[in-house]
């Protein structure tokens, strides 16, 4: 291969490494500012979410306002699930039943599931067994788990966060700030485009 061809190739890998980075920036950036958005709810309101994890699940505000906390500790799976699990309950056709319960145990409960969540192996094999023959009841055990693990230690985090003291402070919200789980460039990529650089510069 030629000098110039060799040359060729290393630029379009440097332009593609640059897009590939520049498109997580992006992303992440458009992310934070979603979580961002301005959610009108008086700071009286706010207080009565900490008198109780209920009170704070039964308002939309203050159910939004937990799962995007939760989204910044990566652990949104937990509220989704329960979430998933109150409209469930809402199904009324059979047919309608076991295709949702597959839906949510292929989602959220079996193993390597793509946002699995933390289960005992006891309340696992109890909902495993359940959705054989699946009923509004399938998933109760494993909502309850969740719900007393978000109450014992999530809900505990988010009213010590800035999401929530900003409402209750009354002060306007704040851009969230999230660990990337895109990847930028690594190290070594970034060692590469700089060797790459030098050959055609």
């Amino acid at each position: 291969m030629s000098f110039y061809c060799r040359a060729k190739e290393k630029r379009n890998r440097l332009s593609l490494l640059l897009q590939r980075h520049e498109f997580h920036e992006k992303t992440h950036s458009s992310t934070s500012g979603h979580l961002a958005k301005h959610t009108r709810v008086s700071p009286e309101e706010a207080v009565k979410w900490g008198e109780s994890f209920d009170k704070l699940l039964s308002h939309k505000d203050g159910l939004e306002a937990f799962t995007r906390f939760l989204k910044t500790e990566f652990s949104e799976e937990n509220i989704e699930f329960w979430i998933a699990c109150e409209e469930f309950k809402k199904s009324k056709e059979p047919q309608q039943i076991t295709l949702k319960a597959k839906a949510i145990y292929e989602k959220f409960i079996q193993t390597d599931a793509p946002q699995e969540v933390n289960l005992d192996f006891h309340t696992k094999e109890i909902t495993t067994k359940n959705i054989t023959q699946p009923t509004l009841h399938s998933f109760d055990a494993a909502q309850s788990r969740v719900y007393q693990l978000m109450e014992q230690d999530s809900y505990t985090r988010f009213l010590k966060s800035d999401i929530y003291l900003d409402l209750i402070e009354g002060r306007p919200q704040r851009p969230t700030n999230l660990r990337r789980r895109s990847r930028s460039l690594t190290y070594n990529e970034f060692q590469d485009v700089k060797s790459d650089v030098s050959i055609w510069l």
